[in-house]
């Protein structure tokens, strides 16, 4: 199994949103009302950009969920099994975790989470059926989704073409 260059890392590759409400739903429900105290992603040092192949990590005031997309169909959550003080080792790629480097998240920390949603596409094309994982927070949200084989995060409201809500 390849695990990304994270030491210690095991996707567990889930394709629907009954599968991952089953082996998720109710860790994915307990989070709600704890505080977002980090997110970490991996960074491409040589291209200064984030390296969305890897997972993201939430930290909710040490409850850690590791968000990680596959494939063109594929997600894996997994809980407290990344530790990122340790080095990223992917060859060809000169790789780091970074704590709270995209704008967008550095500013949900210190929020209290409301919920989390699994949102799934329903447009009639290749992302029918991917399961976004979304963070729902007072003022804002925060959606990793699969973006064709790697992570992608929306920021706001789901997008609006084809994304039906399933709480």
């Amino acid at each position: 199994m390849f695990d990304f260059g994270v030491e210690g890392y095991e996707p567990r590759w889930l394709r629907s949103r009954d599968a991952v409400e089953r082996a998720h739903g109710p860790r994915l429900r307990a989070l709600a009302g704890r505080v977002l105290t980090r997110t970490w992603t991996v960074w491409d040092l040589r291209d200064d950009e984030w390296f969305a192949d890897c997972p993201v990590l939430f930290d909710f005031d040490g409850e850690r969920v590791e968000v990680n997309h596959g494939k063109l169909d594929e997600v894996s959550l997994t809980w407290n099994s990344i530790d990122p003080g340790r080095p990223v080792h992917w060859p060809g790629f000169d790789l780091e975790w970074r704590f709270d480097p995209l704008p967008g998240l550095a500013a949900l920390r210190g929020q209290a989470l409301e919920r989390a949603e699994l949102l799934v596409w329903s447009g009639k094309d290749a992302a029918e059926g991917n399961v976004d994982v979304s963070f729902v927070f007072p003022d804002a949200r925060v959606s990793v989704f699969n973006a064709l084989d790697e992570n992608g995060l929306a920021f706001g409201p789901p997008r609006l073409t084809g994304c039906a809500v399933k709480r």
